[in-house]
C-alpha cells in the first residue's frame, strides 16, 4: 500500500510537517509499526478497498477529530452518540479580555450565558445514565455559569479547585492563582479517580530509571529517600519502597495464617534460596499451601532474606488502578504549553495533560470522551495516556473549528499515538506507541453555506421596499432549493460526485462532499461494515409487459456502495448508494440484480437507497423489510427541528 501513497515526503503524517530526508519504504514501516498514516493521501479505489476489509468498523475506531463549530458538530452527533457518551469535558472560553486566545472572549455575559446554554444542552443528551459533566471556568462567569447547570437535571457532584501555584501578581485586590473545574453527573455517587500518589511513585521511579540508565541501588535507594520526604503520603502508601528488576514498585506483606493451621503441611519450612537452610515458619503456619509458595517462588514472587534468619515475604505490586475519591482541591503546576513545546507545536496556551488524566481516571472502563471546545487537543492526549495506562480502549471526539486544528491538535494526536515522550519535535523512545486509528472530518461551515445558495435566474426584479423580506421569507425557500448547501435532491443520483464551493485562504475552489457518511450521522447509523465501492455493467432482458430484469457483469457503468449497521432503535439497516444513468428502468433492474447478489440482503428490517425504486416488488411473503428513499429522509432529517 506505500507504493500507492499520492503526495510530497512529509505529508504522509501530517501536511504541516517537515519532509523526510529518505523516502519511506516498507521495511521502514515494518520497523514503525505504530506510525499514523493519514489516508487522505491514498487513492480512492485504495481507501474504497481498506475500510471495505474493516469489519465492525465503528468500534475499531477510537478517534473522532471534527473541524467545525462546536453548535453544527453537537447538532450532528446527536443521533448517532445520544446516551452513548460517558463523560463531556470541557475548557471553554472564560469570557474574560485576557489576550493570547485565538477565539472570541470578551461577550456580554447574557451572550457567553445564551452560547453556553444550547451547547450544554446538546451535549447533555449525548451522556449516558452513568455520565459525567466537567467545566473549567474562572472567577469572572463561575457563580452564572453554576446557576446556567442547575437548569440542565444533572447532579451537583461538586467543584474543584485548582490550585495552579502561581499567583497572577500586579492585578487590582488578591492575586488570583487557582481556576475553578465545575463537576456535574447524571446521578449521584461518589467520584473516585486515580490516586495521584501512586501516579507520583511511577513518576519518580521512571525518571530515575532514565537518570541512570539501569535498575539498580541508586535508583532505589534515591527512590526510598523521595519517599520518606512526601509528606502527603499515607503510612500504607510509603511502604511500597521496593523496584523490582522490570522497574515495577512494591510492598512487602508477610505470608501467615490468620488462625493456627492444624495441618503439617502449612508449616513446612521454605528453604533459602543461597545458604540452603530452613527459614523461619509464621507462628499460625502458612496461609498458602505448599504447591501455591512453590509456584510463587518459581514466579518471583517472595523475598528472601540476606539469609535463612529472615521469614520470607511476598511481594504486594502497586495496583495502577488503585482509586480514591477526587478531592475538592487540586494542585498542579505544571504548563500545558511545556507539553506543546516538547512535541514541537506552537499554541498560546493550555491545560497541563496531568491535570486532565487525573479528572479522567474515573473512568473505570472503556468509554468514551468529548470535548467540544477542543483547542490543542489536550483532552486527546490525557485520553491516550490513559489508554496507555490502564488498558482501556478509551475513545475521545474532539470538536474545534479553528485552523489550528490541522497545524496543531490533528499532528499532536498522530505524535501521542506513535510515542509518549517528545522533546523538541522528536521522538525519545520508538517503542511505548499504541495501536489507534481516528477519522476526522469537515463540516460545511456558516460562509460555505452561504458561498453555495444559488437563485434562479429572473428577468423582472422586485421594487426595491420588498426586496429584503422578499430575499429572507421567499427566496431561500423556494427559489434556492437547488442550491448544494441546501442538499439538491437532482443531484443525488450522481451521489459519488457531489460537490460544493469551499473559500480556503481566500480562494474558492470545489471539493467533494461525502453523502455517505453524513447520511450514516443523520440517522445514527452505528456502521459495522462499510463495502467498498463496487460497479458493474448489464444485460438487460425485457419481459413480459415490458419488465426489465438485468444480469450483472463486469464493467463500470453501474455503481453501488453498501453500508450495513444498527439504527438508535436497534434495527438493523442496509444503506445502498447507487450512481443512475438515464435510464431508470435499467437502473432499477440493476439495483435488483445487485441486491439479490447480496447474501444478507433479506435480512435487514431497514433498507435505504437513494432515488426511486422498486426494491419493495423483491419482497416475499413473510417478509416485512422496509425500504425508504435517502433522498427524502436525507432532506428531513437535514432540516427537522433537533430536540
Amino acid at each position: 500500500a506505500i507504493d500507492e501513497i499520492k503526495g510530497e515526503h512529509g505529508d504522509l503524517v501530517s501536511s504541516g510537517t517537515l519532509g523526510y530526508s529518505e523516502p519511506l519504504t516498507k521495511e521502514f514501516l515494518k520497523q514503525n509499526p505504530h506510525l499514523v498514516l493519514d489516508t487522505q493521501f491514498f487513492s480512492t479505489e485504495f481507501k474504497e478497498r481498506l475500510i471495505g476489509s474493516l469489519n465492525h468498523f465503528d468500534e475499531q475506531c477510537e478517534g473522532l477529530l471534527i473541524h467545525s463549530e462546536n453548535f453544527q458538530a453537537l447538532n450532528l452527533l446527536q443521533k448517532r452518540y445520544r446516551e452513548q457518551v460517558r463523560c463531556v469535558h470541557i475548557d471553554p472560553p472564560y469570557n474574560t479580555k485576557t489576550s493570547g486566545f485565538l477565539y472570541k472572549n470578551a461577550y456580554e455575559h447574557s451572550s457567553w450565558l445564551s452560547m453556553m446554554n444550547d451547547r450544554i444542552a446538546f451535549a447533555s443528551s449525548l451522556l449516558d445514565d452513568k455520565g459525567e459533566f466537567i467545566c473549567h471556568i474562572d472567577e469572572n462567569e463561575y457563580e452564572r455559569l453554576s446557576l446556567l447547570f442547575n437548569n440542565h437535571s444533572l447532579n451537583t457532584s461538586g467543584t474543584i479547585i485548582w490550585d495552579k501555584m502561581n499567583p497572577m501578581l500586579g492585578r487590582k485586590g488578591i492575586a488570583t492563582q487557582h481556576e475553578y473545574i465545575i463537576w456535574r453527573s447524571k446521578y449521584d455517587r461518589s467520584i473516585l479517580g486515580r490516586s495521584e500518589s501512586i501516579v507520583e511513585m511511577q513518576e519518580n521511579v521512571k525518571s530515575l530509571i532514565k537518570k541512570y540508565g539501569v535498575i539498580n541501588e541508586s535508583v532505589r535507594q534515591e527512590y526510598r529517600e523521595w519517599l520518606k520526604k512526601q509528606e502527603n503520603f499515607s503510612g500504607g502508601e510509603k511502604t511500597y519502597k521496593h523496584i523490582d528488576d522490570d522497574g515495577n514498585i512494591y510492598r512487602l506483606v508477610a505470608m501467615g495464617a490468620p488462625e493456627r493451621r492444624t495441618d503439617p503441611k502449612y508449616h513446612i519450612p521454605l528453604k533459602h534460596p543461597v545458604t540452603g537452610k530452613n527459614c523461619p515458619v509464621p507462628p499460625n503456619g502458612w496461609s498458602r499451601t505448599p504447591d501455591t509458595l512453590a509456584d510463587l517462588i518459581k514466579d518471583k514472587m517472595i523475598v528472601f532474606g540476606n539469609d535463612e534468619t529472615t521469614q520470607p515475604q511476598k511481594k504486594a505490586y502497586l495496583r495502577e488502578d488503585a482509586l480514591k475519591q477526587i478531592t475538592s482541591v487540586y494542585c498542579d503546576a505544571k504548563s500545558g504549553k511545556d507539553y506543546l513545546d516538547l512535541l514541537g507545536s506552537e499554541f498560546p496556551y493550555s491545560h497541563p495533560v496531568s491535570m486532565y488524566q487525573h479528572l479522567l481516571s474515573f473512568a473505570q472502563e472503556s468509554v468514551t470522551f468529548i470535548d467540544f471546545f477542543a483547542g490543542s487537543g489536550t483532552n486527546g492526549h490525557a485520553v491516550l495516556n490513559l489508554i496507555r495506562a490502564t488498558n482501556y480502549r478509551h475513545k475521545s471526539i474532539l470538536v474545534e473549528m479553528g485552523d489550528h486544528f490541522d497545524t496543531v491538535l490533528k499532528p499532536r494526536i498522530a505524535k501521542v499515538v506513535y510515542s509518549e515522550e517528545w522533546k523538541e519535535g522528536k521522538p525519545v523512545s520508538r517503542d511505548t506507541g499504541i495501536s489507534h486509528c481516528f477519522k476526522y472530518l469537515r463540516l460545511e461551515s456558516y460562509e460555505d453555506a452561504l458561498n453555495n445558495i444559488e437563485f434562479r435566474q429572473r428577468d423582472s426584479r422586485l421594487p426595491l421596499g420588498i426586496q429584503e423580506e422578499y430575499l429572507l421569507s421567499y427566496m431561500l425557500e423556494t427559489e434556492s432549493g437547488e442550491s448544494a448547501c441546501l442538499l439538491n435532491i437532482e443531484k443525488l443520483d450522481k451521489p459519488f460526485s457531489y460537490e460544493m464551493s469551499i473559500a480556503r485562504n481566500l480562494e474558492s475552489q470545489k471539493r467533494s462532499i461525502d453523502l455517505v457518511e453524513t447520511f450514516n450521522y443523520l440517522i445514527g447509523l452505528r456502521v459495522r461494515k462499510s463495502h467498498a465501492l463496487v460497479s458493474f455493467d448489464a444485460d438487460f432482458i425485457t419481459g413480459e409487459y415490458g419488465a426489465v430484469s438485468a444480469r450483472l457483469k463486469a464493467g463500470n457503468t453501474y455503481k453501488f456502495k453498501a453500508i450495513e449497521g444498527t439504527l438508535p432503535n436497534g434495527e438493523e439497516a442496509l444503506v445502498v448508494w447507487r450512481e443512475m444513468s438515464d435510464d431508470i428502468k435499467n437502473d432499477n433492474a440493476v439495483l435488483d440484480a445487485y441486491f439479490l447478489s447480496l447474501s444478507n440482503g433479506r435480512s435487514f428490517e431497514q433498507i435505504y437507497v437513494n432515488c426511486d425504486n422498486n426494491l419493495l416488488n423483491l419482497r416475499e411473503e413473510g417478509e416485512s423489510w422496509r425500504v425508504d428513499l435517502i433522498d427524502v429522509e436525507m432532506k428531513k432529517r437535514m432540516f427537522e427541528e433537533t430536540e
